[in-house]
């Protein structure tokens, strides 16, 4: 085989063993209904936050919907001129629910991975090495769990000026709690089976040790609460956009429950409400499903009845 050939047939094997994993976690996912469904729903929100602005008829912000005669439509129910209705301030639902989906897919996606990845380095890392090392991380952990994060996160953002990276930054800052400490006593028990202890007499390095040896057997719990992190981390920007503190550039699902409360019109627009609504508790849901699935396989202790 020549040179140039070799680093295309690695390629070809990379993508094969890529599309092998899809495949059969697909398959996998098949097997319980709810979970195949969650999935289903993930997908579509991941394309309406891939392509959601570009779909969007009109502009979410600056686009005012105008009748026949040239006046405002607002709060109009679903009709030709608008599928989803008008807000009280005569802008089209359909529009902002659709471009509403890209910042709530960010956040989302950069919270659940930041805060998966901070738990699950300080719960490795802690678990692994003990002593002074885990007394000093798992304090740190108690006292994140002592900071209740919305207070937390609404002081931060009084004097700051919010926006998508920031609020992503702060809900992974507090969030990466719960995967720490479940990622830490897993450790705990890894660390101590025979495998681990015949790389430390081979005279593998502590960081070889955690890295190549501990790290792997928990990967799959680190894994299961990033999902998690996922649907605490939409929540939690839903949340904070409802209370006025989201990204005032951008339209996000929260803010759009939060123009609807502050209008009065919660009980009246149900097209102005569905919508953002449904699509927070679709996402957030489906999220945990696909969770459920994984934990029953990783924590064989959890099944459910057949």
């Amino acid at each position: 085989m020549s040179t140039e050939t070799k680093p295309k047939a690695e390629l070809y094997k990379r993508v094969d063993a890529l599309w092998t994993t899809v495949r059969d976690q697909f398959a996998f996912l098949r097997q319980d209904p709810m979970a195949f469904a969650g999935m289903l729903v993930v997908a579509a929100f991941v394309f309406l936050g891939l392509f959601g602005p570009y779909l969007a008829l009109h502009d979410p912000i600056e686009h005012t919907v105008r009748g026949d005669g040239g006046s405002v439509l607002r709060l109009t129910a679903p009709s030709a001129d608008a599928l989803f209705g008008t807000t009280a301030y005569g802008k089209d639902v359909l529009s902002q629910f659709l471009a509403g989906a890209r910042p709530t897919l960010i956040v989302g996606l950069f919270g659940g991975l930041g805060t998966g990845a901070l738990g699950f380095t300080v719960g490795v890392v802690s678990g692994y090495y003990g002593g002074w090392v885990d007394e000093l991380l798992m304090r740190l952990t108690d006292l994140t769990f002592s900071l209740p994060f919305m207070p937390m996160a609404l002081l931060l953002l009084t004097f700051m000026t919010p926006n998508i990276w920031l609020i992503t930054a702060i809900i992974a800052a507090f969030l990466w709690k719960m995967p720490a400490r479940v990622v830490r006593s897993e450790v705990l028990s890894v660390r101590e089976r025979t495998f681990v202890r015949s790389a430390r007499a081979s005279g593998a390095s502590n960081l070889r040790t955690m890295l190549y040896h501990v790290a792997p057997n928990v990967l799959p719990i680190g894994f299961l609460y990033t999902a998690y992190g996922v649907a605490w981390a939409i929540a939690a920007q839903a949340s904070l956009a409802f209370l006025g503190f989201g990204d005032p550039t951008m339209t996000s699902w929260g803010r759009m429950l939060r123009q609807v409360f502050a209008s009065g019109n919660m009980r009246v627009a149900w097209w102005w409400v569905l919508p953002p609504a449904i699509g927070i508790a679709a996402i957030t849901t489906s999220v945990f499903l696909i969770g459920r699935a994984y934990e029953e396989v990783i924590n064989p202790e959890i099944q459910t009845n057949q």
